[in-house]
């Protein structure tokens, strides 16, 4: 009797979902010659030292290929006991030596000069990339796999400079040149030297597939540690806060030793191209002692001094094929981070440029500042977070969007600045479809104080100005004052040259908030959007900041997002969000009168701020008492 096995258990459906979340995509066949092709127009602005470097090798090759003829004549001249002769030979072989040495210096720093350069604009490209991308990307990314891209891979490309693994152009020159010279000095020779090479064909074509399979998981674990690192240190307070540092500490060891295996991979086939390549140099030259010693005994034509002769170049010419097998190695990594790289660079869900006026909805009518005209959006596939919205406004409009939390008040606004697109309706700004936007000059067309405030390492100053490359000083501090923050922020060390920490750690929420609010009155932008923008500071500074935005708001058209229902009462218009829908529209006095979801949330809402005064009073007596 057979049995269904059981469902997977949900811890082991979620860890499946974890790991296809930090994996890589599975990247198709690649071939070579099409990455290095897409990495030429990096190159090409420095191939001057490129050609530099390249044409050196060839003088290099040139120059090697005379040694082992001069070794030659050493041993023979060392028979003929000719010390005048000796002399000259061992002069020659050092002049050989300090050309070659001189000429390969200028060789390397020529390719590395080109390299560093060319990956400096390979990485300034993924960085331009990046501010390309859709939020909808980032989304489903995680960012430890993105800094991957423009680090551990563009370091992988570098390292085919860096270690002069372009040099096997060269390589392939001198063993061109060594084959030449044996065949001119005996073929028959050179015939039993060359018969263990099939060998070493056999040995690279079995580690060629094997290799770059390797490769490519070291690259996609290397994403995912980091991805998996910059998880951790982001969110280092949570895992403490519900003592999850052993499990944690489990899932990394795991992730850890998974990079670890895919790196002994790749190193096992390294070291077996390497020992297999001095294997069969070293059967080479066995072969030619063997032939010489044997089959050719008496013969005058094979002297001493063409056996050590020939011995030179057999090990001359295993070098660079020893070099090859290593250049090769590092050639797969390249290319594995290459394809990385440019996987990324293929992706297509980037912002889009504007469109023609006759691809974009009609104008709005005059005086129209923004404007939703049965818009549906959402950001997983059949998973809708706005259906079928309308809503308006007039220029200088103050308009609320209230609703429970995932109603869709904020994506109203992303829809506004395209950071995202909806998949059906129009979105309007100042009249015209966002598509026909420039997307940075649409952008510049509002002041955004978000909930949750980023503040950039440098200075207040900086982050005030954040949208100017020049920092204006009066008019940062002209912000600061209408929001009656300057004196606040004068009183901490350096002033508005305060230094500010990653992400403004070293400053409270509500201080990042002012900032926030400051840097919207410092851009002066025609439309304002408060995304629940007082959710983060006291019931003080509140009241503070509404006295100073309505200075601000005057002549401008506001959108504001708020959960506090008491910071909107002011509005022109309340829009109603319920499950992605706008239910209702009115005013404080309108809506309340109808008795709908409105007046249910600010009733529930002021209940709860009123048992919140009432308890904080009781604490205040308690403490009077005590």
């Amino acid at each position: 009797m057979t049995t269904k096995a059981a469902p997977a258990a949900p811890a082991t459906r979620a860890q499946r979902a974890l790991e296809k979340f930090h994996e890589e995509g599975t990247i198709g066949k690649a071939y070579d010659t099409r990455l290095l092709r897409r990495l030429w127009p990096f190159v090409r602005p420095h191939a001057v030292f490129l050609w530099l470097s390249l044409g050196t090798l060839v003088v290099i090759a040139a120059v090697n290929l005379v040694r082992p003829l001069v070794m030659g004549d050493v041993v023979h001249q060392a028979d003929a006991r000719d010390a005048s002769r000796l002399l000259r030979d061992g002069l020659a072989l050092s002049a050989l030596l300090v050309v070659s040495q001189a000429l390969t210096f200028v060789q390397m720093y020529a390719m590395q000069i080109a390299g560093a350069r060319a990956m400096a604009d390979l990485r300034s490209a993924v960085f331009r990339f990046f501010q390309r991308l859709r939020l909808r990307y980032y989304d489903r990314t995680p960012v430890g796999r993105l800094v991957t891209r423009a680090t551990n891979d563009v370091d992988a490309l570098a390292e085919l400079f860096a270690s002069g693994a372009l040099n096997a152009m060269g390589d392939v020159i001198s063993l061109l040149g060594v084959v030449a010279m044996m065949l001119t000095l005996d073929w028959r020779l050179s015939v039993v030297s060359f018969l263990a090479l099939p060998l070493v064909g056999l040995i690279v074509n079995f580690v060629r597939r094997r290799s770059r399979k390797a490769y490519r998981d070291v690259r996609a674990r290397t994403a995912r540690l980091n991805a998996f690192l910059n998880e951790q240190v982001n969110g280092i307070a949570v895992v403490q806060a519900f003592v999850r540092e052993r499990a944690m500490a489990v899932e990394f060891d795991g992730i850890n030793a998974e990079y670890r295996d895919a790196n002994k991979a790749a190193i096992y086939y390294e070291a077996l191209l390497d020992a297999a390549i001095e294997m069969v140099s070293t059967l080479c030259i066995a072969s030619i002692l063997w032939f010489t010693g044997l089959r050719r005994v008496g013969d005058h034509a094979i002297t001493f001094a063409l056996l050590v002769t020939f011995t030179q170049y057999i090990r001359q010419f295993f070098e660079p094929v020893s070099m090859l097998s290593q250049r090769y190695t590092l050639l797969q990594s390249a290319m594995a981070g290459a394809e990385r790289i440019f996987e990324l660079l293929d992706e297509t869900d980037v912002t889009l440029p504007a469109l023609p006026p006759e691809r974009c909805a009609p104008p709005g009518p005059e005086g129209e500042t923004i404007a939703l005209e049965r818009v549906d959006f959402e950001y997983k596939p059949g998973t809708p977070v706005l259906r079928d919205v309308t809503l308006q406004a007039r220029r200088g409009e103050r308009i609320a969007l209230v609703g429970a939390t995932g109603a869709g008040k904020s994506t109203v606004a992303s829809l506004l600045l395209r950071l995202y697109e909806p998949q059906q309706g129009a979105v309007r700004v100042l009249g015209r479809d966002v598509r026909g936007w420039d997307p940075p000059v649409l952008r510049r067309q509002f002041s955004v104080v978000p909930q949750d405030v980023f503040l950039f390492p440098g200075t207040v100053l900086s982050n005030v100005a954040v949208a100017d490359a020049a920092p204006d000083r009066a008019r940062a501090a002209e912000a600061l004052g209408r929001i009656g923050a300057l004196e606040l922020f004068e009183r901490r060390e350096g002033g508005l040259d305060a230094r500010v920490d990653e992400r403004g750690q070293n400053f409270s929420a509500g201080e990042r908030q002012l900032i926030a609010f400051a840097r919207a009155i410092y851009r002066d932008a025609p439309l304002i959007v408060l995304d629940e923008a007082t959710a983060s500071v006291d019931s003080d500074t509140e009241a503070r900041l509404q006295r100073a935005l309505e200075e601000v708001i005057r002549g401008r058209t506001a959108l504001v997002i708020a959960h506090r229902l008491s910071t909107i009462r002011a509005a022109d218009r309340i829009v109603v969000f319920h499950k992605g829908r706008v239910v209702e529209t009115g005013t404080h006095d309108e809506l309340m009168a109808r008795e709908g979801v409105y007046s249910r949330l600010y009733r529930m809402q002021f209940a709860h701020e009123r048992a919140l005064a009432a308890e904080r009073r009781a604490h205040e007596t308690r403490q009077v008492a005590g």
